[in-house]
């Protein structure tokens, strides 16, 4: 068999391709240095959600070893990967390296966060649980063979996040359209499309015309998920 050599200058990705990973993936695994033994890498597997930037926000306990490893050092590697059949080296994923930062969350960020994870709801409730987000510096996407890339942590998304007023709104719409089906349930809306559950599993659904700009695009793109998914 005869493997053709790429240099990896010529894999040119996108830098909105890691966005729907991010989006449609509930858990990734966070990589620590470690305290104890020192200098080896710490490696955990946890529950995750999208801030509005699209950066892994986190909630853990200060009891954990992935917690005091992120007080005494920062800096991390999250892996967000998607293989249900097993084969992991055709499987889209991405590397994120960063700093992650402990966060006091404004309530609608909360709120958006139980929506992508309603478990951790009995989890604040102990009081020992804080948020943490990762600040993006590189990312690393494989979207398969011959797909791959490095990424500037500030070229995910160049625009402005949507604002929490508008995303309300249009959760709102869903909530209380005529044709609602009651096993899905809308968790959040970006420029790029809008995530939600079928039955408990996680979904995502790509703009076609994404990303959508302006508050006109938004809504044009938002109602045609509307007559995607609640058909039938």
């Amino acid at each position: 068999m005869h493997l053709t050599y790429i240099p990896e200058a010529a894999l040119k990705i996108p830098a909105h391709a890691p966005l729907d990973l991010l989006h449609r993936v509930a858990a990734g695994t966070l990589a620590t240095h470690s305290r104890q033994p020192q200098g080896f890498p710490y490696p955990s597997i946890l529950p995750f959600a999208p801030d509005e930037r699209h950066q892994p926000t986190i909630l853990i306990s200060r009891l954990a070893e992935h917690t005091r490893n992120l007080e005494a050092d920062p800096r991390a590697g999250f892996l967000v990967a998607d293989a249900p059949d097993g084969d992991v080296l055709n499987a889209q994923r991405v590397t994120l390296l960063g700093t992650f930062e402990r966060i006091e969350p404004a309530p609608a960020a909360v709120r958006r966060y139980l929506r992508y994870q309603p478990d951790a709801e009995r989890y604040l409730a102990l009081g020992d649980f804080s948020f943490w987000t990762l600040s993006l510096e590189r990312i690393r996407y494989i979207g398969g063979f011959g797909t791959m890339g490095w990424l500037d942590g500030r070229d995910l998304d160049l625009l402005d996040p949507l604002p929490c007023d508008e995303e309300t709104a249009l959760l709102e719409r869903f909530a209380t359209h005529p044709r609602r089906r009651t096993e899905i349930e809308l968790i959040g809306v970006d420029r790029y499309g809008a995530d939600f559950r079928v039955t408990g599993a996680r979904m995502r659904y790509t703009f076609k015309g994404s990303p959508a700009a302006d508050s006109v695009a938004l809504h044009t793109e938002f109602e045609a998920f509307l007559g995607s998914v609640l058909v039938g």
